[in-house]
């Protein structure tokens, strides 16, 4: 399935992603943060370091190459999701 468009909403909670099918998915900020399996997150995970994404929101994304975006979180947090 391929995306077609991806939209931070307004309030930056969620990530509106539209699909080739017409179906649109709402995903949350802190979802996505949580999942990251940067480096640095996944160390953590490993090390039983548990961290509350529930405020994290998403000030912006870039495209990366003609198939992949960046989402930048206000955590800072910007190295894959």
């Amino acid at each position: 399935m391929i995306p077609l468009e991806l939209k931070i909403t307004a309030a930056r909670s969620l990530l509106s992603v539209t699909w080739e099918d017409g179906v649109v998915s709402l995903i949350p900020a802190s979802m996505l943060r949580a999942r990251s399996r940067a480096a640095q997150q996944v160390r953590a995970d490993i090390e039983g370091n548990e961290h509350s994404f529930e405020t994290v929101t998403v000030t912006s994304a870039e495209a990366i190459g003609s198939y992949a975006v960046r989402l930048i979180f206000s955590d800072g947090h910007d190295r894959g999701i």
